[in-house]
This record gives structure tokens, sequence and C-alpha cells, in this order.
């Protein structure tokens, strides 16, 4: 039987689609027999693309970027900036000497512009005068130096054994009275352990006198005042020397 072949591929919107064949005629002549040709009707059955068409999506799209560790960040404004160091000064009442050595030492560290780089205050062992200003002596006679007593008398207490670098008694009895609250204050609340080892003696540090204790003066005379004072600037020397001494980062800043 002639006849041509025809493949014709219906396809829809979605999908490419199969065709049946079916035999159509196909106008012939008088002299001829009918011819037919294959025509194709749809399939139920899509088509179905080979595995070599198919785009994997996740080939296509990249793989998200690890996230940095938390080890690796870089370090905080505040993380990189070293603490100040803390300087308390106590006397009895904090109205004539640690209120001086606190004035006296501020003075020095703001001289050589480390006045960001220490946190400086003064307690007293009892609270008789807390809210009151320095002795008017006192402020008197270091205003004679150019040094100007501002501080306000407060009781030293237990968070200063933490906020606190060095602890500096005027006398010995101040030290044993500060070493006496800190064992009190630790059976009630935690404080450090051993902040006992920061409370040292004033005058440990001078080294142009002998004398072992700042004396109070308040029951004195005027010269009272300026041999405090005396004591003080001699100690207040030493003592920043030292501490810059053993903290490199401070003269660096």
């Amino acid at each position: 039987m002639g006849g041509i072949l025809n493949a014709v591929y219906l396809r829809s919107c979605h999908q490419t689609l199969l065709c049946t064949p079916l035999l159509l005629p196909i106008q012939s002549s008088p002299l001829k027999k009918p011819q037919f040709f294959l025509s194709y009707a749809s399939s139920s059955k899509p088509f179905l693309p080979s595995p070599s068409h198919v785009t994997s999506s996740s080939s296509s799209s990249s793989s998200p970027s690890p996230s940095p560790s938390p080890s690796m960040s870089a370090p905080t404004a505040e993380e990189s900036v070293p603490k100040p160091f803390s300087v308390l000064f106590v006397c009895l009442g904090n109205i004539c000497r640690s209120p001086a050595a606190e004035a006296v030492f501020r003075d020095l560290v703001n001289k050589k512009g480390l006045d960001s780089s220490f946190k400086i205050d003064s307690a007293g062992t009892i609270g008789y005068h807390e809210g009151n200003p320095a002795d008017g002596r006192m402020r008197k006679a270091a205003k004679s130096r150019g040094v100007n007593i501002t501080s306000i008398s407060r009781p030293l207490q237990p968070s200063d054994f933490a906020e606190f670098d060095l602890i500096l008694a005027m006398d010995m009895q101040n030290r044993e009275d500060i070493l006496s609250a800190y064992e009190r204050w630790s059976f009630k609340e935690a404080l450090p352990a051993g902040a006992g080892k920061k409370v040292k003696l004033m005058c440990s540090y001078c080294k142009r006198h002998e004398e072992s204790e700042v004396p109070d003066p308040y029951y004195g005379g005027p010269e009272g005042f300026d041999k405090v004072l005396d004591l003080l600037e001699d100690a207040c020397e030493s003592l920043l020397d030292s501490i810059l001494a053993e903290n490199s980062h401070i003269a660096a800043s």
C-alpha cells in the first residue's frame, strides 16, 4: 500500500503528548485504490524528559556562606580599652588624710595626662562625717600647694573590695579596721577571695621619709596638715611610679 506516513505531535500548554496512530482515508482517483495516512490521536501519557534534560535546583543555587565563628569576631570597643587602674585611699573619717591623698595623687596623674587611665577615690572606716566636705584646714593647706580637695566624705563599703585594685590605709589602725570589715562582710555576701592583699599602708611607698604612718592632724595645729601633705606627696610620687612600672599599658595609653 502506497502512502505517506506522517507523525503529528499535538502539544498542550504544559506537556507534549505522544499520539496514537489512526488510519484515515485520502481522496483517491477512480483508477487507484484509496490511500491511507497515519494520524495520531492524543495519548493520555505525558512526555517525560530524559534525566539529561533535568537541571538540579541544588546545582544552580549557590551554597550559603558559613557563619563566622564567634572566636573570629573582631573585639568590641569596650574589650579593646583597658580597664582603668583603681586606687582607694582610706583613713578614719575621710575628711583629712584620705581626701588629701586622693587630691594629691589625682593631681600627679592629671599632670602626666593619665586621668582616663585611673579611677581614684577615698573613704573612711566610719561614716560619722558622711556627706561632708573635707576639713577646711586640710583644704587650705593643700590649696597653698596648688592642690584642690573636692571629695565628699563616705564610708568604706563592701563593693570597694571588688571595684578597686589597691586600697591604701593611712595608719595601722585603719588597715586593721579595713581587714576586719572585709572578714565581717565576707560572711554576709560574696567578696573577691584574697581581696585583703589589696590593702597596704600609705607610707610603705615613701622614699624620702621614714615614717610608717600618716598621722591624723585633726586635733593638732597647721603644722600637722603640712606634715601630712609632705608624706602624701612623697608616697604618691612613688606610688604612681610603681603602678606605671607594673602596668605598661597605662604608660603607653
